[in-house]
């Protein structure tokens, strides 16, 4: 091969790992990465880039869409539904599972692109129809910011959903925003009846006052009983809002041999929140 060839070659090579280093410094934890989407168990299907969860349950009345991701990667949630051989504008309820720019932040664009009705939990409302500025904790930062959006039905704790074969409860998880929610359904994989969790973050933000000056009147007890209500919860798999919380890169390896099973965890969901509540506990005693 020419010397100027080997050059050009070379130089190509740089350019694509400046690249790749960059992009990989901008966004450590993929949050804006595609990642191939998929069909976990009965109707639902993981729609989300490779860091963040969005959920597809897709039913023959319409498809409900939990979790939509970062400001301007809708995009990247249609391309994955399509993939799967569905149609966005079939997609009837849009929800979430915490008012924060990373999972709502796409909710706007989302609404215009398919019509869908925005189901969120009391306390998230005013913090998507302020595009996130009245946040707690990043309200007047634009970065944590996203095009706002009025939910169409605001509900509370036990709330059922239904559309089509699914059925969906709310329950009201709070702390790590006022509305924070956990959705819960029974989906049906190859005749066997499993329990399913999406649930809400219970991670606390740094910053995030939970004893002195608390950042909302009375987070401190809302943690406790999110904590409380999710350590009970009996739950087959558990989904979470952020991909590797709770393995779901792994999982999906496992699942090309072991199917649905390597999905089924039991005990997942119950050692996340125990795991959240020791931090949150050492939280509050620094605090005091």
């Amino acid at each position: 091969m020419p010397s100027r060839s080997i050059s050009l070659l070379w130089w190509c090579v740089l350019v694509f790992a400046c690249v790749a280093s960059a992009f990989a410094q901008d966004d450590p934890d993929g949050w804006k990465r595609p990642t191939e989407p998929v069909r976990i168990a009965g109707p639902i299907h993981y729609v989300g880039t490779f860091g963040l969860a969005s959920y597809l349950l897709a039913t023959p009345e319409g498809h409900i869409l939990i979790d939509g991701g970062l400001p301007g990667h809708e995009g990247l949630i249609l391309q994955s539904i399509e993939r799967l051989g569905f149609k966005p504008r079939d997609v009837k309820v849009l929800l979430t599972t915490q008012a924060h720019f990373d999972h709502v932040g796409t909710l706007a664009a989302l609404k215009q692109a398919t019509g869908a009705r925005v189901v969120v939990m009391r306390g998230d409302e005013g913090i998507l129809a302020s595009g996130g500025r009245t946040d707690y904790l990043m309200g007047r930062d634009a970065a944590y910011q996203f095009p706002p959006v009025t939910a169409d039905e605001v509900i509370g704790d036990g709330h059922v959903l239904r559309l089509g074969d699914v059925s969906l409860t709310a329950r009201h998880t709070p702390g790590h925003t006022p509305g924070t929610t956990t959705w819960t359904t029974t989906v049906n994989e190859a005749g066997r009846s499993l329990r399913v969790a999406f649930a809400g973050s219970t991670f606390v933000n740094p910053g995030t006052r939970l004893v002195k000056n608390p950042s909302y009147p009375g987070i401190e007890a809302d943690y406790r009983r999110s904590f409380a209500l999710l350590e009970s919860l009996p739950v087959d798999i558990f989904l979470g809002a952020h991909a590797q919380g709770f393995g779901f890169h792994e999982r999906r390896a496992r699942s090309a041999t072991e199917g649905v099973a390597a999905w089924v965890d039991g005990d997942a969901l119950k050692r996340t929140a125990i795991a959240s509540k020791a931090a949150f506990e050492k939280l509050v005693a620094a605090e005091r």
